[in-house]
């Protein structure tokens, strides 16, 4: 398997979008093909990327309780599913996860989705995941293999020590975690020095503050994707100089 990047955090702190700015930024420095999964029941990262999504592999284990044709196995339906879900772009392919479970057993097609998608990130150099908000992706240990997390905040007292409970919910748990850095997104004015117990959690040199973007918003509320931001908007700006930091020679 090749190099994972997983972002997790708060909800509303743009995680979204700085792992669309991070799949742009893999693409334009040849670190590619990259597969990105949107691991957030909110699947929103087809519209920072400026891709369509016709289907969610939530649907599509929905669709294997009730749909697969006579004469089919259910293995072959599934991979028929995850096949329609994956969205091919340039430099990067996009699948979506969806809803989480609804009443009923899903194990048969969980077992299957997982199978799957393991084959499939096999075939990429690199694996960014954006996990939905809090923590559940971590607890039930999902992602064992981890390269490089991610945690956004803003720079609410909230935000900060979410993140902190996931770096330290993280350390306790049989995964390997190469590194975890922290941005804090949407930041006015960065302050003299972060909280001690951030400070303690992270070290000084694993926090990154990523400024609040007035064309960011804008591209936001007309429904632009992310990734078309000019290279000079300064969210831009401050993602190409850490991702430049994190993702040099050790991650190729």
């Amino acid at each position: 398997m090749g190099y994972t990047v997983a972002l997790g955090g708060k909800g509303g702190t743009g995680k979204t979008t700085i792992a669309g700015l991070l799949i742009r930024y893999m693409i334009q420095h040849g670190m590619k093909p990259v597969l990105a999964i949107d691991a957030d029941s909110n699947a929103n990262l087809n519209e920072v990327l400026g891709v369509p999504l016709s289907i969610t592999l939530s649907d599509a284990r929905e669709s294997m309780k009730r749909d697969v044709p006579t004469g089919m196995t259910k293995d072959i339906y599934m991979e028929m599913k995850m096949e329609e879900a994956l969205v091919e772009s340039q430099g990067f392919d996009l699948v979506a996860m969806g809803l989480p479970e609804g009443p009923g057993c899903y194990c048969a097609a969980n077992n299957l989705l997982t199978g799957l998608i393991e084959k499939l990130m096999k075939n990429y150099d690199y694996l960014v995941i954006d996990n939905e908000a809090g923590m559940e992706h971590f607890s039930r240990l999902t992602q064992k293999d981890v390269d490089l997390l991610l945690l956004v905040s803003d720079p609410s007292r909230r935000g900060l020590t979410t993140a902190c409970r996931i770096a330290q919910l993280v350390k306790g748990l049989p995964i390997r975690v190469g590194e975890t850095f922290l941005i804090v997104n949407q930041v006015q004015e960065t302050p003299a020095s972060w909280p001690q117990d951030v400070l303690d959690v992270f070290g000084r040199d694993r926090i990154a503050a990523f400024p609040a973007d007035k064309l960011l918003a804008r591209f936001d509320q007309e429904g632009k994707p992310s990734v078309h931001l000019p290279g000079d908007a300064p969210i831009v700006e401050a993602a190409e100089t850490l991702f430049g930091k994190l993702l040099g020679e050790g991650a190729r």
